[in-house]
Order: structure tokens, then C-alpha cells, then sequence
């Protein structure tokens, strides 16, 4: 039963083609124990699911009322997707989570807590890799993830799992990063976003170097975007900032540094990647390519 004091929550999960994950995500978010809040419907946006997605989530549909299914004949983006959840949900708190991801027990509600304070306008998870760190790309993601998780202490960044007040109606449609789209809305309302280290959720990076490229040469392209039109700059945007952290804190046996190197290669091919993108206009990312091996939960 939910009290009157209690904030009401809507959850959305935007999902193409997530039949290897969408059960396992939808059981992992009824298994929460939310305390400080009243979770109120999860809502799950296919957009051209051509596999099974629509069928799973059918099927949970019947089995709690909370379930709702929003079927988006065409993929448009996620952005269409996530305006399609907002025009629709009517928690007082908005949780988006990515349909490739499982929050650990407890998540949400440490996610949630910090809205106990009037100021606060967004809060952020911690993401965590299941990537294993011996293989190369496995060590290149888990220390990208643990870079991002160092800066976001002293720097807020969203991602993968974010909540915010039910004043965010609606994002730009070509932008190839909610998060951060939203994240830019918050800040210029003037209230704080904080990041929640303990509000931890697991997600599959990429496990090859194609995947790796696809997915943060689209995040470049995004967050030139943002900061082009919407005047804000991530938190891990800055490379200095970055470089910081790293040689701070990183330690450096031989094999990590040559990976180390490597990363670096990598991270600084697929931003210039992003840049010929958003300068010269070839791909806006809106509708963006899949990384195959981030869907692969059996592997990593």
C-alpha cells in the first residue's frame, strides 16, 4: 500500500531485441525491496522487436499488474522511446533503465533515497561490468567502467541506470545520449545530481574491438551534441580529466600498461571517430548500431 508521503515511481525499459535479458531484468526489478519510495509500474517500450522481447514481456504482463507493455511498431531511437515512456508515465520519480543491464538486490532503493532531499533532481547508479579483466578487451572495459566510477565520485556522470523527478516531459529526438540529455535538463533546472556508488548494476561491456568502437564512437558523437546544443559538458568528457585519474591512481605492471596503451588508443580513435561524425555529419547515431557481444551474458 502506498503512503501519501511516499513518492510514486515509474520505471521504463527501452529495449530492441532483448530476449536474451528482458526476463532476467524484469524478475531482478520485482525482486526489489523499495522502501523509500512506492513502485508503481514498470513500462517496457519495443521498438521493432523482431525476436521474442514482445512475447517474454507478455508474459509478465499477466503475472503483475505493474508490468505494462508499450509496442513501437518502428525503431526510431531510444530517444522516440524514452519520449514515448514520458508522455505516458505518471510516477512523481522516473527511473530509466537499459534493458541490457540487472541491478543487484537493494539497488533502487539506495538509488531512490537520496530524492529524500528537495534539491536533488537526478541521481545516478554504479556500473559494473561482468566483463572478465584477463582477456584484453575485458581489461579495457572494466578499467574504462572503474575510470568513469572515480571520476563520477567527485563529478556526478549518469548512465545505464538513472532516476529523476517527473519534470523532464520530453528529450531531443536526434540525441544519441538520454542520459546525458536529460542529465543537461536537471542541471540547468537548477537542482543537483548525485552519483550513488553503492546502487550497483551490472551490465555487459563489449568484448571485441569492433563493439568497443561502435559504442563509444556513438557516445563521442552524443556528447558533442550535448554540449553543441543543450550547453552541457559530461562530467567525463574532458580527457585531462581523465588522464588524471588514471595516472593517479592506476597501477602499472608491465601487461597493464601495454593494455593501458591500448585502451588509450582505442578510447582516442573512436573520439575522433565521433568528431568526422558530428562535424562532418555522416551518422547521427540516432538509431544506433548494436554491439552483438554486449547482448551475450553467457560469455565475458
Amino acid at each position: 500500500m502506498n503512503n501519501e508521503m511516499t513518492p510514486t515511481v515509474s520505471v521504463g525499459i527501452m529495449v530492441y531485441n532483448e530476449e536474451t535479458t528482458i526476463g532476467r531484468l524484469l524478475d531482478a526489478l520485482l525482486r526489489q525491496e523499495v522502501v523509500c519510495a512506492f513502485l508503481k509500474e514498470i513500462m517496457v517500450v519495443a521498438s521493432g522487436c523482431t525476436d521474442s522481447t514482445v512475447e517474454i514481456v507478455t508474459a509478465y504482463v499477466k503475472r503483475d499488474e505493474r508490468v505494462k507493455l508499450i509496442i513501437q511498431e518502428a525503431r526510431k531511437g531510444k530517444a522516440s522511446a524514452v519520449n514515448l515512456f514520458l508522455s505516458q508515465a505518471s510516477g512523481e520519480i522516473i527511473v530509466l533503465e537499459s534493458g541490457d543491464t540487472i541491478p543487484l538486490p537493494g539497488t533502487f532503493d539506495k538509488l531512490l533515497r537520496p530524492f529524500e532531499d528537495p534539491s536533488v533532481g537526478m541521481t545516478g547508479a554504479h556500473p559494473l561490468p561482468i566483463n572478465r579483466k584477463d582477456t584484453f578487451m575485458g581489461y579495457v572495459v572494466n578499467l574504462m567502467w572503474e575510470l568513469h566510477h572515480k571520476i563520477a565520485l567527485y563529478y556526478p556522470k549518469m548512465g545505464e541506470l538513472v532516476a529523476f523527478r517527473n519534470f523532464v516531459r520530453v528529450i531531443p529526438e536526434d540525441t544519441p545520449v538520454d542520459e546525458a540529455s536529460i542529465e543537461a535538463i536537471v542541471a540547468k533546472k537548477g537542482y543537483r545530481i548525485c552519483y550513488v556508488p553503492e546502487a550497483i548494476v551490472r551490465n555487459k561491456a563489449p568484448e571485441t574491438v569492433r563493439d568497443f568502437l561502435c559504442q563509444r564512437r556513438r557516445i563521442a558523437t552524443g556528447h558533442k551534441y550535448v554540449r553543441a546544443t543543450q550547453k552541457f559538458q559530461v562530467h567525463t568528457d574532458p580527457p585531462l580529466r581523465i588522464l588524471r585519474v588514471l595516472l593517479s591512481e592506476h597501477s602499472w605492471g608491465l601487461r597493464d600498461t601495454v593494455w593501458t596503451a591500448g585502451a588509450i588508443g582505442l578510447e582516442a580513435f573512436a573520439r575522433m571517430l565521433g568528431n568526422y561524425d558530428y562535424y562532418l555529419g555522416k551518422k547521427k547515431h540516432t538509431v544506433w548500431d548494436i554491439a552483438p557481444t554486449t547482448k551475450n551474458w553467457n560469455e565475458g
